[in-house]
């Protein structure tokens, strides 16, 4: 059976055209999966009967199923998302004071193996498809009952490395017929695939960049993020300061502190020369404890102010990120390793 979630007007149009010939149907049955984010025909009462039986047998309205599911005490809900086929991908719902937002996989595993990632070290089986990732989102709005607001593509995989279809992904959200999502409420994290970066700032979207740097130099990190070895730390900034002067936007650098790593006096003031001109926002990150395999451990609390106040001081805006779901299997792949 074809599923019709994920689908634009036009593409639905084609699928449902031996059976519908009227438009305005089409555009009827696309008003109720989106905007009234129904799951069966036949709960689309201005459609004839016969129709919904006729379109019941044929098609489908959303194939993932909830396998597992986690709620932190912060009312963070972690999802373990399972596709037709068997595969495993996973999401976050996050409730701020601002609203609701989620993040989302857009990979089954990731390709990138950095150290301190659960995702990474169940290695990678397959992208999702634009559809695919259009369905995470479908079906966990349908779950709450509240506008979703903000979107994260930041789960399990690397975003930049299923490209085509994670761009689709974000014109399809941003279209006012399907979810609305204000262009400025979806920010995408890259480990740093250089060439996509500047594809993406071609496109002069305004979506948020986020990069996973997690090192103020190249030799550190290659030690826990093997991709540097291809795109090397130099070339990964300027394409970043690149996608910042074609889109205007500022840039969210995502540093994982990590203890006896990357956290000393010394190493801000080199993260400080590395970002030196560079329009961004720094965001410093209590590593997860998710790995196993290393012995990677997460800075003290202290240790994160007093970083955070040298780059302050510098004049850079940093923060610390609040820890959201750190009582449940929240991190990038954990819900999915606890379940194989």
């Amino acid at each position: 059976m074809i599923n019709l979630v994920g689908l634009d007007v036009k593409t639905m149009e084609d699928k449902l055209n031996p059976y519908i010939s009227q438009k305005f149907r089409i555009k009827q049955i696309h008003q109720w999966i989106y905007q009234k984010q129904v799951s069966s025909f036949m709960e689309m009462s201005n459609l004839p009967q016969s129709l919904r039986e006729e379109l019941q047998d044929k098609f489908t309205i959303g194939d993932i199923r909830i396998k597992d599911k986690q709620v932190s005490k912060d009312g963070t809900t972690k999802f373990l998302l399972k596709f037709p086929d068997g595969a495993l991908t996973e999401a976050v719902l996050m409730k701020y004071e601002h609203g609701l937002s989620i993040c989302i996989s857009t990979q089954v595993g990731c390709k990138m193996g950095c150290v301190f990632c659960s995702s990474g070290e169940q290695g990678f089986t397959r992208n999702l498809s634009n559809a695919e990732i259009v369905e995470q989102f479908w079906a966990i709005q349908r779950i709450t009952k509240e506008r979703i607001k903000n979107i994260v593509i930041m789960g399990m995989g690397e975003p930049l490395d299923n490209y085509d279809n994670v761009l689709e992904f974000i014109k399809f959200v941003n279209d006012e017929t399907t979810f609305n999502i204000g262009i400025r409420n979806i920010t995408l994290s890259t480990s740093g695939l250089v060439p996509q970066i500047y594809r993406l700032a071609e496109e002069r979207l305004g979506i948020t960049l986020a990069l996973s740097l997690h090192a103020p130099n190249q030799q550190k990190r290659q030690k826990v993020m093997p991709i540097s070895k291809s795109f090397p730390l130099k070339e990964v900034i300027d394409a970043c300061r690149y996608y910042s002067d074609q889109t205007k936007r500022r840039l969210t650098i995502e540093y994982a502190m990590i203890s006896d790593f990357n956290d000393s006096d010394k190493d801000a003031f080199e993260l400080a020369s590395l970002l030196s001109g560079l329009l961004c926002h720094i965001n410093l990150i209590p590593l997860n404890d998710s790995s196993s395999d290393h012995e990677l451990k997460k800075s003290s609390d202290e240790r994160v102010k007093a970083f955070q106040k040298v780059l302050q001081k510098i004049g850079f805006k940093a923060t610390i990120r609040r820890e959201l779901g750190s009582d449940i299997d929240a991190a990038c792949g954990q819900l999915k390793k606890r379940n194989n």
